[in-house]
């Protein structure tokens, strides 16, 4: 048989007194730990704070960052562009002073041979941009001798195309004349001059189309044999 032990209870109550004691003491030491480590709510809410106010800071430093990123970005672009506008124009420039002193090199040597060499004469012929959809060029024509009148007449063109290595192969050579083909370019192939002139201006060769060769004849008005004739092939 078990025998159980009773207890009174002034016994029950004490013993209840104790275990609230002991967790009240317990609650009051935890509250006193959390004030020592520093995480009172009023401090974490503080900290919080400051560091939204740290990161709300970094955003607009990133923001800013990337939009200073960008305006460097274009000025660079801009500045590649710049450079290579210069770049150009540079080309450009010390090409036309080379031709310009190969012609004043030219010049001195015809005034100084004009009394020797008279007639009329094609002494060069050149082609820009051979390949594209407009092509320039340039055609200077001469005359020596001693002589008071002036030189009338006119320039002929004639322009032998060919395919391109990437035009359709059923493509065939065509010959193109000015002013013959194209009427309207009978004013600027017009000569009057004493000594010399040059005559500058634009082809359209057909979509497949480069000029291979281009012959010019100058014609004295009232004679149908031409004056001079030169012709330049392209490589």
């Amino acid at each position: 048989m078990a025998v159980r032990t009773h207890l009174a209870w002034p016994w029950k109550a004490g013993v209840a007194i104790v275990l609230v004691a002991t967790a009240a003491g317990m609650g009051w030491l935890g509250f006193d730990l959390g004030q020592l480590g520093g995480t009172s709510r009023g401090e974490r809410d503080q900290q919080l704070a400051t560091l939204t106010a740290d990161a709300a800071a970094a955003q607009r430093d990133v923001l800013e960052l990337r939009a200073r990123n960008m305006q460097l970005e274009s000025d660079l672009a801009m500045m590649r562009g710049l450079q290579a506008t210069l770049s150009k124009q540079q080309s450009e420039a010390q090409q036309e002073n080379a031709q310009l002193k190969d012609e004043l090199a030219f010049f001195r040597q015809f005034f100084a041979d004009s009394k020797k060499a008279p007639g009329v004469g094609i002494p060069r012929i050149a082609l820009d941009g051979n390949g594209s959809e407009v092509v320039r060029y340039s055609v200077l024509i001469i005359r020596g001798g001693s002589t008071q009148s002036d030189f009338d007449g006119q320039l002929a063109l004639q322009a032998e195309m060919v395919p391109t290595r990437a035009a359709d192969p059923a493509l065939k050579p065509l010959t193109v004349s000015l002013p013959g083909d194209r009427p309207e370019a009978a004013a600027p192939l017009k000569l009057k001059f004493k000594y010399y002139q040059r005559v500058e201006g634009t082809l359209r060769p057909p979509p497949g189309y480069l000029v291979r060769t281009l012959t010019a004849r100058a014609y004295e008005s009232g004679s149908p044999a031409p004056r001079a004739t030169r012709t330049l092939t392209m490589p």
